[in-house]
C-alpha cells in the first residue's frame, strides 16, 4: 500500500509539473548563454585531464560490447528505465561535431540540446553545471580532437510516468541549480579546489547520494551512499562516518584515488575502477584536495539500502 501511495504521489507530482511546464512554456533561449570568467583557483583547463576525471568515456563508450570510443550505446539500467548513452564523438552526423561552443555549454550547464530538447538527468548536468566555462570548453576541444564515430543513437526505454519528457522542465525547476560553482571565502583554497572537483568535475554525489522518488538527490544525505546506482550496483557511503571511510586518513583517500588500493589492501573494482582510471589522471595536489574536501564533510551513518525494483 505504501508503494502504491508513493506511485500515486509521484504521478500526481509529474502531471502537475507537466501542466506547469506548458504554462511556463518555451524552449531555453540559446542567446541567454553568456561566457563567464572562471572563479580564481578552480579551473583545470586541461581537456584530456578533465575528460578523464569527468568519466566521459566511461558512460559514452559501450566497453562491455567492444564499442568504439565515445560512440555511445552503453545501456544504463535504472529504476526509471534503461538509458542508452548517446554518441558524443566529433562525427558531424551521428555525434556532436556540429555543436558550437554555446551548444556544448548549454548542454552541460542546463541539460538542453541544440534543438531545445531537455536531457534526462541520467546525464549528470546537475553536477556539470557547476564547472567553469573554461573547463567545459576544454573538454569540448579534447573530444573534437578524437576520431569521429558513425553510430546512431538509441532512444531510452522509460517506465511510466517517467517517459513523459515534458516533466523534465519541472524537474529542473525543482532540482537544477545552474552554476558555475562559487568558492566559499570561509574555506581554504585546497578545500574549494576539492569541492569543485568533487561536486562538479567528478560528480561524486551523483552516484553516492540517495535520490527521492522523482530522482532528485537528497541533499541532507549527500555522499551517504545510494541504492539507485546504475545496474543495481550500490554506491557506498563516502562520508567520514566510522562505518564508511572515517578511519581513512586524507593521505589514504588521496592514494586510493590514484591506485585504487584501500588501506586494508582491497582493490577497487566495477564502476569504481572506472572512476579511479579518471582520478588517477589528476595531479597529486588535486587528489589531495578531493580527499581534504571529502574528509571535511559531516559524517552520516549509512542508511539500510534496499535494492529498488527495476520494474515499471
Amino acid at each position: 500500500m505504501i508503494m502504491r501511495a508513493n506511485w500515486r504521489a509521484a504521478l500526481i507530482a509529474i502531471l502537475a509539473v507537466t501542466g506547469m511546464v506548458w504554462l511556463i512554456g518555451g524552449r531555453t533561449d540559446p542567446s541567454s548563454i553568456r561566457l563567464r570568467s572562471a572563479p580564481a583557483g578552480l579551473t583545470v583547463n586541461d581537456g584530456a585531464t578533465l575528460f578523464a576525471a569527468a568519466g566521459c568515456a566511461n558512460c559514452h563508450t559501450d566497453r562491455p560490447h567492444g564499442g568504439a570510443l565515445l560512440a555511445g550505446g552503453r545501456a544504463l539500467v535504472t529504476s526509471f528505465g534503461t538509458f542508452y548513452t548517446p554518441n558524443i564523438s566529433s562525427d558531424r552526423d551521428f555525434g556532436i561535431g556540429r555543436w558550437t561552443d554555446i551548444d556544448f555549454i548549454r548542454a552541460l550547464r542546463r541539460g538542453v540540446g541544440p534543438t531545445g530538447k531537455d536531457y534526462y538527468p541520467s546525464f549528470p548536468y546537475p553536477a556539470f553545471t557547476q564547472m567553469t566555462d573554461d573547463d567545459i570548453l576544454a573538454i569540448k576541444r579534447y573530444i573534437f580532437s578524437l576520431p569521429p564515430q558513425r553510430r546512431a543513437d538509441r532512444a531510452p526505454v522509460m517506465h511510466f510516468p517517467y517517459r513523459i519528457r515534458a516533466g523534465i522542465k519541472l524537474w529542473k525547476i525543482i532540482y537544477l541549480r545552474e552554476g558555475p560553482i562559487e568558492p566559499d571565502p570561509d574555506k581554504t583554497k585546497e578545500w574549494n579546489r576539492g569541492a569543485y572537483l568533487v561536486r562538479a568535475v567528478a560528480h561524486c554525489g551523483e552516484c553516492h547520494t540517495p535520490r527521492d522518488l522523482l530522482g532528485g538527490v537528497e541533499t541532507n544525505r549527500r555522499f551517504a551512499g545510494a541504492n539507485m546506482a546504475v545496474d543495481g550496483v550500490k554506491a557506498p557511503d563516502i562520508t567520514p562516518d566510522p562505518k564508511a571511510i572515517g578511519r581513512w586518513s586524507v593521505d589514504d583517500l588521496a592514494s586510493y584515488l590514484d591506485d585504487g588500493l584501500t588501506p586494508s589492501g582491497d582493490i577497487a573494482g566495477g564502476a569504481m575502477a572506472e572512476v579511479i582510471r579518471g582520478t588517477s589522471a589528476l595531479s597529486n595536489e588535486d587528489r589531495l584536495a578531493i580527499a581534504v574536501f571529502i574528509k571535511a564533510q559531516a559524517p552520516i551513518p549509512p542508511a539500510p539500502m534496499q535494492k529498488m525494483s527495476q520494474g515499471g
